[in-house]
């Protein structure tokens, strides 16, 4: 893609050594200052629960369960012949550069989880929104409940083998994302990709606190996004 791939950032200062599972695994690294909890959300199917399980630093946590018929009626289908999908939440831990830790908490893809969402985002300093260009209009109820529940984020756009390429500025006008929100390429199954992608989004969060408190009204104190998503060609779904 000829847009900014997060692999054009910086190279990632390697975390900690777990070392032998065990006890050590469950204290945060000596010399950490500050700690942040990160949302990563998207619609089901889009790699929450793969890029968690690759990035953390100890056993991830995750609530999988087998997709039932009842469900089907309800939710959007999966590709890729999904059988499971996460009920609660994941979670799973990464300190960056030794000195910050990131607590993650993936959420469930179905907008009939939302009211779940809204207790995992108590405290939440951002999040990371994963996108799926075979189906972009699956995204627009994510990127939706994080400008309702105020919550600033990064988009990355899982490199699925099979998916639609776009330029940054097709994506950005099919997301509708401002041009301050970061939009990053990931791997979600490659630990360094999928860092690099959190890297992004936390240089936004500190960006965010530095800058001055934007104007009442304008699309910067509204959210990461112009206005409702429009339709766009390439985006399928809703």
């Amino acid at each position: 893609m000829v847009w900014k791939a997060a692999s054009d950032l910086p190279p990632a200062a390697p975390g900690p050594d777990p070392g032998p599972a065990g006890a050590e695994e469950r204290y945060v690294p000596p010399g950490v200052s500050g700690a942040a909890k990160i949302l990563v959300v998207g619609p089901l199917g889009v790699g929450k629960t793969t890029l968690i399980g690759a990035v953390s630093e100890i056993r991830p946590l995750s609530t999988e369960a087998v997709m039932t018929q009842a469900g089907a009626r309800a939710d959007r289908p999966a590709r890729g012949g999904k059988t499971t999908t996460t009920v609660a939440l994941d979670f799973g831990r990464i300190t960056l550069g030794g000195e910050l830790v990131l607590y993650l908490f993936g959420t469930p893809g179905q907008q009939r989880f939302l009211p779940a969402w809204r207790d995992l985002s108590r405290g939440a300093l951002g999040a990371l929104a994963l996108v799926d260009t075979r189906d972009l209009g699956a995204a627009f109820d994510a990127l939706g409940n994080l400008e309702e529940l105020g919550l600033a984020f990064a988009v990355a756009v899982n490199d699925f083998p099979d998916r639609p390429r776009y330029t940054e500025d097709e994506l950005r006008d099919a997301l509708d994302l401002l041009p301050e929100t970061p939009l990053v390429e990931c791997d979600a199954r490659d630990p360094r990709s999928a860092t690099l992608a959190l890297i992004a989004l936390t240089r936004h969060l500190l960006d965010l606190a530095e800058a001055p408190a934007p104007t009442a009204g304008t699309p910067a104190a509204r959210g990461e996004r112009r206005s409702a998503p429009p339709v766009h060609p390439g985006a399928s779904g809703s």
